[in-house]
């Protein structure tokens, strides 16, 4: 038998295969548009009412692309809705705590992944174990601290608390750190190096990927805080956008105007689209890379 009689009957049986390969990653891209299609109908029921006309908002049968197009809904909205004073308090909350939760989680994964001491795997346990405890259960307890304190209607029970770190970020960066060869440290040590110096140069040069999905899930997490700023904030001046957005439905307006108040649930939703768009890269590589060692 020749060999190129038995690279054609190879090339046979391998044939099925590939085409039982072609049918899966057919069906797997249907079934992934079909749930996108799924996911992006609220965001595109939002995008197509906020640009109709009150008397078009529940015509039936739905009408998609409305007509007149009411680009005039968004400069309304801006007008009656204070966007700008809501927008500058949350950037300013979810960049303050976001650099916080980012610093603090470094530091604690940096002590439970290099640092040898005594209890450090109890220790890292019991701070996982507090993942499990509600928010209800802490609420009304943390609500008296913080009313003690004098700290009610400001940032600070929501910005403060943060200084303790978060433990699933711990966590995540943990597992980050121990994918780091000990060599590298070990060298540093060598020449002289401290824990600090390490710790700044070595571990956080190679941990910008995992350090970018903490800041990403932290700020997005933060944009979209409703029951923080709701507990804690009384005066409206300081309200953020998700708070701002809830309270002026009801407030402000004579009516439910569902135009305008897409129209202001857009332009909330926007910078986040758009930051998704820009740290996707990263944000995939640092979830990838994430977690790969226990």
């Amino acid at each position: 038998m020749s060999i190129r009689t038995l690279s054609i009957r190879r090339s046979d049986r391998k044939r099925p295969f590939l085409e039982q390969e072609q049918v899966i990653r057919v069906l797997s891209l249907v079934a992934l548009i079909i749930l996108s299609c799924i996911l992006l109908f609220p965001m595109a029921w939002m995008v197509s009412t906020s640009l109709k006309l009150p008397s078009d908002v529940f015509t039936i049968p739905i009408q998609w692309i409305p007509n007149p197009i009411a680009w005039g809904n968004y400069p309304q909205a801006l007008q009656d809705f204070p966007f700008w004073t809501f927008l500058g308090n949350t950037v300013f909350y979810c960049i303050s705590d976001t650099i916080l939760v980012v610093a603090t989680s470094a530091i604690s994964a940096y002590a439970f992944a290099r640092l040898r001491w005594r209890g450090r795997e109890v220790v890292f346990i019991l701070m996982l174990a507090t993942m499990m405890i509600p928010f209800p259960v802490t609420m009304i307890p943390t609500y008296l601290i913080f009313k003690w304190l004098g700290w009610l209607n400001s940032f600070k029970p929501l910005i403060l608390p943060d200084l303790t770190a978060s433990p699933f970020y711990v966590f995540l960066l943990r597992q980050f750190f121990l994918t780091i060869p000990n060599e590298l440290s070990e060298a540093a040590f060598v020449d002289g190096a401290s824990h600090v110096r390490v710790f700044w140069q070595i571990v956080l040069p190679l941990a910008k990927p995992a350090l970018l999905v903490v800041a990403i899930f932290t700020f997005t997490s933060d944009w979209n805080n409703f029951i923080g700023p709701l507990i804690y904030l009384d005066d409206q001046s300081k309200y953020t956008l998700a708070l701002g957005l809830q309270a002026f439905q009801g407030s402000q307006w004579h009516g439910a105007h569902y135009e305008l108040m897409m129209a202001a649930a857009f332009l909330m939703t926007l910078p986040m689209v758009v930051l998704f768009f820009v740290a996707q890269k990263y944000f995939v590589q640092g979830i990838t890379m994430t977690g790969s060692k226990g």
